[in-house]
C-alpha cells in the first residue's frame, strides 16, 4: 500500500511538497527565535568589552559617561553600563577627534587614497567552514569600526540565513547580486538597490537565493550573442558594479559559491585578496588541490581574454582544526611547509561553541556571555579573533599602515 501511495505522487511533486513543508517550519522557528518582528537584534556590550574593542581604559569610559560626553550608555539595575554598537562607533569617532595621534587605531576606516578591499572567501569542498569564516570576519571587522559589505554569492544562501533572512520568504525576485549583473538591461538594477542594512551597525548585506543560478545558465548564451564584452564581460561585471559603491565601504566580503562557475570567477576577478578555507584532512586537501588546479587554468583563460589579475594577497586559512589530532597536525605541517607564510599562522579550531552558536544563526560575537560556558567561549573567541586579526593586519598593510 505504501508503494502504491507513493506512485500517486511524482518525485518532483514529493520534493516540492517536502520543500514547502520545511520552509514553513523554518519560518515558524525563526518567528519563535526572534519575536515579535521576527528579525535579529545585536546584543549590547559591557564597559569591559567596549574598553577592549576601543583599546582604552575602562575608567576612561566611566569618566566619559559621568561627564555626559559622547554617548550616554544604559545603566542596569546593578549599576553596570551597557553600550550598543552604534554607541561604540560614535565613541570611536569622538575619541579619534580628541586623540589625533591615535585616530587611525580608534577609527580605522580607510582614508583618502586607500582602496576598498574586496575579499573572496572560496573553496568548493563542502565542510571547509567558508560561510562561518565569512560571517565571523564580517562581524569582527564591523566591530573594529570598518564599513563592511557582505555579499552572499552562494545560491544556497547560508550567509543570508546567518543574518536572519530565509531566502525563499525574505528575498524576492531580482533582490540578489544577480539583479545588478544580469545581462538584460531592462531588468538590471544598480547594486545599491539590492543592498540591505543589517542589525549590525556598519555592516550591510547583499542576500542570496536560488536566483543566482540564473547567471550560470545565462552567461554561455550571453557570450555566444556577444553581450559579454568590455566592462560587461562576464568576469568583469561584478567588479564593475562594486565600483558603484566603493565610496561607501572599506571592505567587501564575498562568500563564493562552492563550485567553480561564472559567479566564482567573477568574484575572484573582483577580489583584491583571496582567503581559501581548508579543513586539514587529507581528503579535503586533495579536493582543494583540484580546486587550485582548475582555478589556475580558468584564471589563465581570463588573462588571455584581457583580464588583468593582481591580488594583494592569497592566504589559506585552516578551519575546523583539532590541534591534538595527529593526522590533522601532519596535514597542517605539510601545508605550512609547502606554502610558508601564505598559510595564516592562526587556525580556527573545531569547537562546539561555533556549532552551538550556528544553531541559533549567530556568530561567536553575538553570543551572550551567560549563554555558554565561559572557558569554551573564550577559547573559541581566541581562535577566531587570532585568524581575523591576521586578515585585518593584511588589509592594513595594503593600506600602508603599520
Amino acid at each position: 500500500m505504501l508503494l502504491a501511495a507513493e506512485h500517486d505522487e511524482t518525485s518532483a511533486e514529493k520534493i516540492a511538497r517536502h520543500s514547502d513543508l520545511l520552509s514553513r517550519q523554518l519560518q515558524s522557528l525563526r518567528e519563535k527565535m526572534y519575536p515579535p518582528e521576527a528579525m535579529k537584534k545585536l546584543k549590547t556590550f559591557s564597559s569591559r568589552e567596549v574598553a577592549g574593542l576601543l583599546g582604552v581604559a575602562e575608567s576612561s569610559l566611566r569618566q566619559l559617561s559621568l561627564n555626559g560626553e559622547a554617548v550616554i550608555p544604559e545603566r542596569l539595575d546593578n549599576g553596570r553600563r551597557i553600550y550598543t554598537l552604534p554607541q561604540i562607533n560614535e565613541l570611536r569617532r569622538y575619541l579619534a577627534e580628541k586623540r589625533p595621534a591615535d585616530a587611525l587605531r580608534l577609527d580605522p576606516r580607510r582614508r583618502h587614497g586607500e582602496k576598498m578591499q574586496v575579499l573572496a572567501v572560496a573553496n568548493f569542498k563542502g565542510g571547509s567552514a567558508k560561510t562561518t569564516t565569512t560571517v565571523h570576519l564580517a562581524h569582527y571587522l564591523a566591530l573594529q569600526g570598518l564599513r563592511v559589505l557582505a555579499i552572499d554569492l552562494d545560491p544556497q544562501a547560508s550567509l543570508s540565513a546567518m543574518f536572519g533572512y530565509q531566502p525563499e520568504f525574505d528575498v524576492d525576485e531580482n533582490q540578489t547580486l544577480y539583479a545588478a549583473i544580469r545581462y538584460d538591461d531592462e531588468e538590471r538594477v544598480p547594486l545599491s538597490h539590492v543592498i540591505r542594512k543589517t542589525y549590525f551597525d556598519g555592516l550591510d548585506l547583499v542576500p542570496g537565493n536560488l536566483e543566482l543560478m540564473e547567471y550560470e545558465h545565462e552567461t554561455p548564451q550571453a557570450i555566444a550573442q556577444g553581450l559579454s564584452r568590455g566592462d560587461g564581460m562576464f568576469f568583469r561585471r561584478m567588479a564593475t558594479v562594486l565600483k558603484e559603491v566603493e565610496d561607501d565601504y572599506d571592505v567587501v566580503l564575498i562568500d563564493a559559491p562552492p563550485q567553480l562557475g561564472y559567479l566564482t570567477l567573477g568574484a575572484l576577478y573582483a577580489a583584491t585578496g583571496i582567503v581559501i578555507t581548508v579543513h586539514p584532512a587529507m581528503l579535503d586537501v586533495s579536493s582543494m588541490n583540484q580546486f587550485l588546479s582548475m582555478t589556475s587554468e580558468l584564471l589563465a583563460v581570463i588573462e588571455e581574454a584581457g583580464g588583468t589579475l593582481s591580488h594583494d594577497f592569497v592566504r589559506y586559512l585552516l578551519t575546523r582544526h583539532t590541534p591534538h589530532d595527529v593526522p590533522q597536525v601532519n596535514v597542517a605541517a605539510l601545508l605550512r611547509g609547502l606554502f610558508g607564510e601564505d598559510v595564516l599562522a592562526a587556525s580556527i579550531v573545531e569547537t562546539t561553541a561555533i556549532a552551538n552558536a550556528g544553531l541559533e544563526k549567530k556568530s561567536l560575537y553575538e553570543v551572550e556571555r551567560g549563554n555558554m560556558t565561559r572557558d569554551t567561549l573564550n577559547r573559541a573567541l581566541e581562535s577566531v579573533d587570532a585568524a581575523n586579526t591576521e586578515v585585518f593586519q593584511l588589509i592594513k598593510q595594503v593600506w600602508g599602515r603599520p
